[in-house]
């Protein structure tokens, strides 16, 4: 399936936020949810310091300068706090967080960025599979070519199947977008539910010796 809006392929900023927007939308399909714990942290850290300024506001116009002037400095101080919290929680906290959310296979964190004026996805991936409780940390990176066609058009299947092949717990959910060299099918949800505590490489080991062919360190599939 292929995106009906087209993007300018030079613009860096478009390739992301488009493929950013998809993840969302793929791992719904999978019967993913969505956690919005950190987006509603943010929106109340936001929300409460917009009603701070709007209120100093109302109360100055409606009562005048000396009735509201004992609230302005707590006002002023409480609105920076709350502006640096917002800061401090949106670059060191969600740190480019586009999608948090749990599914059968279990729990996934997903955090996107690029280089400037590299045409690179680059992705840091948290995944816990189901019946753990120890959380996993790998980096996956392709190229932004691999999913969208020279005239800037996004295709999902390519990049469905990168998703898939890279991430167990999506794998897991969607075993038949798994390439082949990474392992297929009901065996790539064999390896993940044995997994107990073992490390996101042990398990892409695990795939490659089912008849994969991948570079764990790297977390780039080769072609066959």
């Amino acid at each position: 399936m292929s995106a009906t809006t087209k993007i300018a392929v030079h613009s860096l900023s478009d390739l992301k936020n488009t493929t950013d927007d998809a993840l969302p939308n793929y791992l719904h399909s999978l019967k993913f949810k969505q956690i919005h714990k950190q987006t509603d942290v943010r929106l109340v850290i936001g929300y409460t310091a917009v009603i701070i300024a709007g209120a100093l506001f109302y109360y100055d116009w409606k009562f005048g300068w000396e009735a509201s002037k004992p609230y302005t400095l707590p006002a002023v101080v409480a609105y920076f706090l709350l502006n640096t919290a917002f800061s401090y929680w949106l670059w060191f906290v969600e740190a480019g967080t586009v999608y948090e959310g749990e599914g059968k296979t279990g729990k996934v964190r997903i955090a996107s960025s690029t280089k400037k004026h590299i045409p690179i996805y680059e992705v840091d991936v948290t995944f816990t599979p189901a019946g753990s409780s120890h959380p996993q940390k790998i980096h996956i990176r392709a190229p932004f070519t691999r999913w969208f066609t020279s005239d800037g058009y996004f295709i999902a299947k390519p990049f469905q199947q990168w998703l898939a092949s890279e991430v167990p717990v999506v794998g897991a959910a969607d075993p038949n977008n798994v390439v082949e060299e990474i392992g297929r099918g009901s065996e790539a949800e064999n390896v993940l539910n044995a997994s107990g505590n073992q490390s996101a490489i042990d398990i892409l080991q695990q795939l490659k010796a089912s008849g994969a062919n991948v570079s764990a360190g790297s977390g780039r599939r080769r072609k066959a």
